[in-house]
């Protein structure tokens, strides 16, 4: 018996990177999944529901949940993973980056919860697992404005907990370090970088989330950070 079969998942941003490898690991253990992203790869699962999704929209998404509900019958797991990044001096930021690292990560975030929590609520055994980032717990330099969208959904997700433990909705921040990723490159980093040597891969992240969604239910985890071992702990 596979751990979670039969449960209905929807992960945004899933094809490519840590959103990819978390859709094969789910599937994997028995999930049947809606994948929400840009170009709408079904990444090769057989019966997910794959379709291209903008998270800035949210009618975009409202309508990828209707697809995934409509196929499935419910929904029990939504993992918030859709993102941007962009680094460098805080006065050099473009304004067209800055406004697309808050539609993304902030809005994007709080409109993928508001268009799939009326399903959720009808779960017996639901979770909201946000992948949000090292950066959502301690400002990092040339970072600030990531940072500050990041922090954004560190927030979201812990009062949602507040909110949603009555209605049995476990809700957890998923806070990786780096990852060898080509979200990693983001925008002002080159390949040749030291920082992007010996970062974590997207799998790792896939097995910690795997991890939170398969703990027994009379607990729940509100955060799980994890860094590379080559990467500094900022204390």
């Amino acid at each position: 018996m596979k751990r979670l079969d039969g449960r209905v998942a929807l992960v945004t941003g899933a094809s490519r990177g840590i959103g990819a490898a978390i859709a094969r690991t789910l599937a994997a253990e028995g999930v049947r999944l809606g994948l929400a992203s840009r170009s709408g790869d079904d990444l090769g699962i057989a019966g997910a529901v794959a379709r291209p999704c903008d998270v800035r929209d949210p009618a975009s998404l409202e309508a990828m949940v209707a697809a995934t509900v409509d196929r499935f019958g419910g929904l029990d797991i939504l993992v918030v993973n859709a993102g941007v990044g962009a680094y460098g001096p805080f006065l050099d930021l473009p304004a067209d980056q800055l406004e697309e690292l808050i539609d993304v990560n902030v809005k994007g975030a709080i409109y993928t919860v508001r268009a799939a929590l009326p399903h959720l609520v009808r779960s017996d055994a639901a979770e909201l697992v946000t992948i949000a980032s090292e950066a959502g717990r301690r400002g990092l330099p040339f970072e600030a404005v990531y940072c500050a969208s990041k922090f954004a959904q560190v927030g979201l997700t812990r009062a949602l907990d507040h909110e949603l433990r009555e209605h049995g909705i476990r809700c957890t921040n998923v806070c990786p370090g780096g990852v060898a990723t080509d979200f990693a490159m983001g925008r002002g980093r080159t390949p040749d970088m030291p920082q992007l040597a010996g970062m974590m891969a997207p799998q790792d992240v896939a097995e910690t989330v795997l991890f939170v969604l398969t703990r027994p239910r009379n607990h729940r985890i509100l955060e799980v950070a994890l860094r590379p071992m080559t990467e500094t702990s900022w204390g």
